[in-house]
């Protein structure tokens, strides 16, 4: 029997959104485990583990202490969190799936929205009795400005014309003629912070963008102007945010991708009345968890086989 572990199963759907292959016993772990020895001890005699996402790491100090582990599945085609060198010095095979995109631009303009009409707020007032409470800023006529325009940063774009907006665009390989096919106009990225109302994060994280939101691009960001960052956390630098929330030198952020998930419970993010905050749901609707379990199962079914896998 091939002991599968699925990590970080929060809405607990493992074991009913698929039929899973013959001859695999499924744990499924409904919470988040920090500690690594917690962690190594949970982990210890399973043959596979599915990983949602980067939720959890495993790093090169967790993957030695896991001498059973053959097969590692992580939804999406990459996954920043686990030590792939580590793992083919291992013979641990890693392998991924394929994901949707599209909902993740769809949150990033739920955000969008909440911000800019108060929407907490103004739902929060009426279930208490009250009524309009603020008045809301425009999409129309105003500047989006995205940082990065691939699968999603492209969706953004359109949707964003779509609103009446100008739309600006930064990468750092990024050209003129790659914004306009777009439609973005490419920018310098200081301009960018300068000219956005709305700045909309969608990189990949790396060591180049890393804390490539600081202290210093806030500072040219308009006091009128929102923050929005659906990709990854660590892209943000959070003190540097928090201070500019706190003081009002920008108008507000949308956020649902943070440094530490889950988000601690004493975290600003969760009480600055300026910030609209989900936890990191831009990828977990239905249709895209059926695409990665299904993934998931014929990469572990095949790899039962003998066949070949989607190696990452």
């Amino acid at each position: 029997m091939t002991r599968v572990a699925v990590l970080d199963d929060y809405q607990d759907v493992a074991t009913s959104i698929v039929k899973w292959p013959p001859g695999v016993e499924l744990v499924s772990f409904t919470d988040h485990v920090d500690d690594e020895d917690a962690l190594i001890e949970r982990l210890a005699g399973f043959d596979v583990v599915v990983a949602m996402r980067e939720r959890t790491a495993l790093p090169r100090r967790v993957l030695e202490r896991l001498p059973d582990l053959r097969l590692l599945v992580t939804t999406g085609v990459r996954n920043a969190a686990i030590d792939m060198e580590a793992a083919r010095e291992r013979g641990i095979v890693v392998s991924g799936t394929y994901g949707i995109v599209s909902n993740t631009v769809e949150l990033t303009w739920a955000l969008i929205l909440a911000v800019a009409r108060r929407l907490p707020d103004e739902i929060g007032s009426l279930r208490e009795g009250g009524w309009q409470r603020f008045l809301g800023a425009d999409l129309h006529g105003r500047t989006l400005g995205l940082l990065g325009v691939g699968n999603i940063g492209s969706q953004m774009a359109r949707i964003g014309n779509a609103f009446g907006m100008e739309v600006v665009a930064w990468s750092a390989n990024l050209t003129d003629e790659r914004a306009a096919a777009a439609g973005a106009r490419r920018v310098e990225r200081d301009d960018l912070f300068r000219q956005s109302d709305f700045a909309s994060i969608h990189l990949v994280l790396s060591e180049r963008t890393h804390h490539l939101v600081g202290a210093s691009e806030l500072a040219l960001m308009k006091p009128s102007a929102f923050l929005i960052n659906t990709s990854r956390g660590p892209i943000v630098d959070d003190v540097a945010l928090i201070g500019a929330l706190e003081r009002g030198a920008i108008a507000g952020a949308g956020i649902d991708a943070f440094e530490v998930e889950p988000l601690p419970a004493d975290h600003p993010y969760r009480r600055l009345p300026n910030v609209v905050a989900t936890p990191h749901i831009g990828y977990v609707t239905e249709s895209c968890y059926r695409m990665f379990y299904d993934h998931i199962v014929e990469d572990i079914a095949a790899w039962l086989a003998g066949e070949p896998v989607r190696v990452l």
